[in-house]
């Protein structure tokens, strides 16, 4: 049965974020994800979490200055540190919040930076990150994204994901498939996906073009979500899309789609 999680990073943005869960919860959500949680204390989001019966299925470690442009610094060699404060700090929440799997956004190539030097950089990183995150039972995601949105991201594709979690050695790194994301990059949806089912834990969506709700696009959400369901997904599915006409008007796909 498909499980839908309410992105509240895009949607019901009318409201102020605090309360967003309320809106996603009157809607029908029954669980939420978001980009980050690092702007509020821990016990303020879980108040909300716990009021409106919502499991948070998914955030993300710190990722640098996002309002100057970064978008992860798992693949920055100078900042190791850095990085590994975050995964403490991540893990910290995630507690509090029962959060049960982390994203890590490795980011954009650093200027100066080769390819083989940011590639070492993101697999000790990894490592570090799966095995302090396991220690908690908590599982480690790492997600490709188009480098048409996020010029210069560093990991794009399923198969260099893939390759890297191998040469982590972790077994305690999982896949998160965005499907706009690889829509853009690579194509072949379904048949990824079921090639990959055993280390994809999330899945992410949007249409394309636009990143706009589910048949508004090329993508034929119909047939993936019948095919979740017949090869046995039981993960959340994360609405990371972008309203069209405002979060509560565009939300008639789920009926159209059966979900």
């Amino acid at each position: 049965m498909t499980k839908l999680a309410a992105n509240l990073t895009m949607l019901f943005n009318e409201h102020p974020f605090m309360e967003r869960f309320e809106a996603a919860a009157r809607a029908g959500f029954r669980g939420v994800e978001f980009l980050f949680p690092y702007a509020f204390h821990a016990d303020q989001i879980a108040d909300k979490l716990n009021a409106y019966q919502l499991d948070l299925v998914l955030h993300n470690l710190p990722a640098g200055n996002w309002e100057a442009g970064e978008r992860g610094i798992a693949c920055h060699p100078d900042r190791v540190s850095e990085f590994r404060e975050g995964v403490d700090e991540a893990i910290r929440y995630a507690k509090v919040l029962g959060t049960k799997q982390l994203n890590c956004l490795v980011g954009k190539l650093p200027q100066g930076v080769s390819r083989e030097q940011a590639r070492e950089t993101v697999v000790g990183n990894l490592k570090y990150a799966a095995d302090m995150l396991k220690e908690h039972k908590l599982h480690l995601l790492i997600e490709p994204i188009n480098d048409f949105d996020i010029p210069g991201f560093f990991l794009t594709r399923t198969q260099q994901a893939i390759d890297l979690i191998r040469d982590t050695g972790s077994g305690n790194i999982y896949l998160q498939y965005d499907i706009y994301h690889m829509q853009r990059m690579e194509g072949e949806i379904a048949n990824t996906i079921k090639a990959n089912r055993d280390i994809i834990r999330h899945i992410q969506l949007a249409d394309n073009p636009g990143r706009f709700e589910p048949g508004t696009g090329e993508i034929n959400y119909r047939y993936l979500f019948r095919m979740l369901d017949e090869i046995g997904y039981e993960g959340w599915i994360g609405c990371e899309y972008k309203p069209r006409a405002g979060t509560v008007e565009g939300l008639g796909w789920r009926q159209e789609h059966g979900v």
